[in-house]
């Protein structure tokens, strides 16, 4: 039936639009890329800065228990030691002996999603016995770990081994007490940070959903130990909102509790959140309870004490830790896979888009990476003078975007397809009456307001980050 949504796209076609509008792009691609590795193009940045900044908002500027950090990627190497990623941040690891091929062996097992996961340390040989390339014998399964390793200095010896950091957690922990005693904080309180982390990935794969180089969104939320529970449902509840609010669909999300046994070595509780991509349901954010798992340690490897004294009571304990934590690229993905919309036969009128497959980007409003674009119905004076004009004047506000190229029914629908929610066009009533005719995305309802107005129109009508 025209004009109404189709099925969802696959992911050969998603990552085919991503490129072709300026949102992913494949790293180092004139020299044949970097498996795993992607840069973000125009709109791509954009979406992602407006994600971040959203999270940040809500998480950091709305909170009044909450402050932010920035912690350097390469740390003392003590610092890996002391937290276990050393010794125990690896995943299974087979190769075919035959085409010489390595498969993380857990992604080799049959798909499970929402039950209890695979124990990496039980996997045997008789778990995975063929390469699903060539068919040949694979190894036994050993552990690889999955930690970059540099050398810090001038001097390549075991003495200058430092690594990229895995996750962006240990930043918060090793910063517990600077943040304690600089920033007038009580229990609860939570350390925010958004930043890179690198993990050499034995297999990778859909798209951006796995990388070696991505960013993460975590939190480090410190409570007294016997608060914790309340704390971990209070998390878990924003995280459902937060969900809510970037336009994921609660249908395609699933929450796993992780049973005992299957825990990382540091929880005593964690919820995986799953989504259902189109390669799969897999893991998009995780929920844990770290106990005093991190600060213990860090105390003991650092000889620093990390525990706190209780300014009414004066007792002295070590805080408990609520980890949220969130990909970025995952929730880009995500967000990206749920706003992207097929309409059959396409919704404007114009005769060279009759009867085509129009793609609509519904992203939310405050994720947009363009919030409006300014069209003059024709390229010749005084419209484009005055269209430049107004674009000049929205962009001290917002990102906006100029086009004069095409028809307007071609610049709608590429408006459309990369999710700016309003088009603004000049016509040639608008030097007369000093108005423009502003288009929803979504609606496709069009109002003539004053250019006078158009600002507060537009920040009455956005949900700006």
């Amino acid at each position: 039936m025209a004009n109404q949504p189709v099925s969802a796209p696959t992911m050969d076609e998603f990552v085919s639009f991503a490129k072709r509008r300026g949102f992913i792009f494949p790293s180092s691609e004139i020299y044949g890329g970097l498996n795993a590795i992607y840069d973000m193009g125009p709109l791509g940045v954009l979406l992602k800065r407006n994600i971040q900044a959203l999270w940040w908002k809500q998480v950091v500027q709305m909170r009044s228990d909450m402050v932010g950090l920035d912690a350097s990627i390469l740390m003392n190497s003590k610092v890996w030691e002391t937290s276990g990623h050393v010794k125990l941040f690896a995943d299974p690891l087979v190769e075919c002996k035959k085409c010489h091929q390595r498969f993380r062996a857990d992604h080799l097992l049959p798909p499970t999603p929402a039950v209890p996961g695979h124990n990496k340390e039980q996997l045997n040989n008789e778990t995975m016995k063929h390469c699903p390339n060539c068919g040949g014998e694979l190894t036994e399964v050993r552990m690889f770990n999955t930690m970059f390793k540099t050398n810090f200095g001038p001097v390549e010896d075991e003495s200058s081994v430092v690594y990229l950091r895995p996750e962006t957690a240990q930043g918060m922990f090793v910063n517990f007490k600077n943040v304690w005693d600089t920033a007038r904080v009580k229990m609860p309180f939570g350390i925010a940070q958004i930043g890179k982390a690198f993990r050499n990935e034995i297999t990778t794969g859909n798209f951006i959903f796995r990388l070696r180089e991505f960013e993460q969104m975590e939190i480090e939320y410190f409570v007294r130990p016997e608060k914790w529970e309340g704390a971990f449902e209070s998390w878990l509840s924003w995280m459902k909102q937060w969900m809510e609010t970037i336009g994921l669909k609660k249908e395609k999300i699933h929450f796993h509790e992780i049973p005992d046994g299957e825990r990382a070595h540091y929880s005593k509780r964690t919820i995986d959140i799953e989504y259902d991509f189109p390669f799969g349901q897999s893991e998009l954010y995780g929920l844990a309870y770290r106990t005093d798992f991190d600060l213990v340690n860090h105390s003991k490897g650092s000889g620093q004490s990390l525990s706190v004294r209780d300014p009414e009571t004066n007792e002295v304990f070590t805080p408990h830790v609520i980890e949220p934590t969130f990909g970025v690229e995952r929730t880009l993905l995500a967000v990206l896979l749920a706003a992207y919309t097929k309409i059959e036969g396409g919704r404007t009128t114009t005769t060279e888009s009759a009867n085509e497959m129009e793609v609509v980007l519904r992203l939310p409003k405050a994720l947009a990476p363009m919030k409006a674009a300014v069209l003059p119905l024709s390229k010749k004076e005084p419209l484009t003078t005055l269209a430049t004009t107004i674009s000049a004047e929205l962009r001290k506000h917002w990102m906006a975007a100029y086009d004069d190229v095409a028809s307007i029914g071609r610049r709608y629908r590429r408006q459309d397809e990369i999710g700016t929610p309003y088009c603004i066009t000049v016509d040639f009533d608008s030097g007369a009456d000093n108005a423009v005719t502003v288009r929803d995305r979504d609606t496709m309802a069009q109002e003539r307001v004053k250019i006078t107005e158009l600002v507060e129109y537009l920040r009455t009508h956005l949900e700006v980050v």
